[in-house]
């Protein structure tokens, strides 16, 4: 829970400076208050990303990426947003996604990488 000084701090930043949505990594749309978003680790914590760099991605985009990657895939050669975006799959999802609204959120589409 932030301390009253750092929640001052806070708002005094938010006053400060123009107060702009965050934008998703992958996807590159903003992520409005209230849409569904998550922290994505660039190399999963079970392969040794536990304290390593994440990047806020909206929820739908985060689920998109572990449908199509495993776990040793996003370790070994998807570990960066700019990786990720290369994806064919992804390449695709972006594409699709782009067209909708900021606050859009859907089922992931198509069938789960083969385990």
């Amino acid at each position: 829970m932030p301390s009253r000084r750092e929640k001052r701090q806070t708002e005094a930043l938010s006053v400060a400076t123009p107060h702009a949505d965050p934008l998703c990594a992958l996807c590159q749309r903003p992520i409005p208050p209230g849409v569904p978003q998550s922290a994505h680790h660039l190399v999963p914590k079970l392969k040794g990303g536990t304290h390593g760099p994440q990047v806020l991605l909206h929820h739908i985009c985060h689920k998109e990426i572990h449908a199509t990657l495993s776990e040793a895939e996003l370790a070994r050669d998807y570990n960066t947003p700019e990786r990720l975006r290369a994806h064919p799959r992804l390449e695709k999802f972006i594409a699709w996604v782009s067209k909708r609204p900021p606050s859009f959120s859907s089922k992931v589409s198509g069938k789960r990488r083969g385990r």
